[in-house]
């Protein structure tokens, strides 16, 4: 009887480890825009050697194959037009600066969409879903609430949080 009610309890703390694993994806995918075994899939093939480093673009950071995350600049991302899931690559440079370069982009879908502001953040409502946007997109195109705009999200990946806007349509009257 022993044997049988420490499989059960065994069988018990499996199931519980299946439901919180499941649940930690769910939240990583909230928190990235994109599936968690999308970009833990494929950070693992990602070289990291000496001063240099490849990682996936997560809308704001670079995320290696060791799950560290790089701050890739917000000038360099809304000009390059970054969306979730490009592959980039970081060399540390000899004083310690950081040079970016995209080496894997994904297939990309566009999307005609509407700039809000809430909660104290840019938003592209396109399609029914609303999308983060950085504010140095916002500030390059000078943007307001209303203009309507191009963005960008990875193919396939409707649920992704972030999008990069690829350019102003139709600016709102002043």
């Amino acid at each position: 009887m022993a044997d049988k009610s420490k499989i059960e309890m065994v069988k018990q703390l499996l199931e519980t480890a299946t439901a919180n694993l499941a649940t930690a994806k769910q939240v990583l995918t909230d928190l990235l825009g994109v599936q968690f075994d999308d970009v833990t899939g494929k950070a693992v093939h990602l070289k990291s050697e000496g001063n240099v480093v490849e990682g996936i673009f997560d809308g704001q950071y670079m995320l290696d194959k060791d799950g560290k995350k790089y701050p890739v600049p917000a000038n360099y991302a809304s000009k390059s037009k970054l969306v979730v899931g490009d592959v980039l690559k970081l060399t540390i440079q000899d004083d310690g600066s950081f040079v970016f370069k995209q080496i894997g982009p994904v297939d990309r879908k566009k999307l005609l969409g509407t700039l809000v502001y809430e909660n104290d953040e840019y938003k592209v409502v396109a399609g029914g879903k609303s999308y983060a946007v950085l504010l140095a997109s916002v500030t390059y195109f000078k943007l307001t609430p209303g203009d309507q705009v191009t963005i960008l999200i990875p193919e396939g990946k409707d649920d992704s949080h972030w999008a990069a806007i690829e350019n102003a349509v139709i600016q709102a009257e002043s």
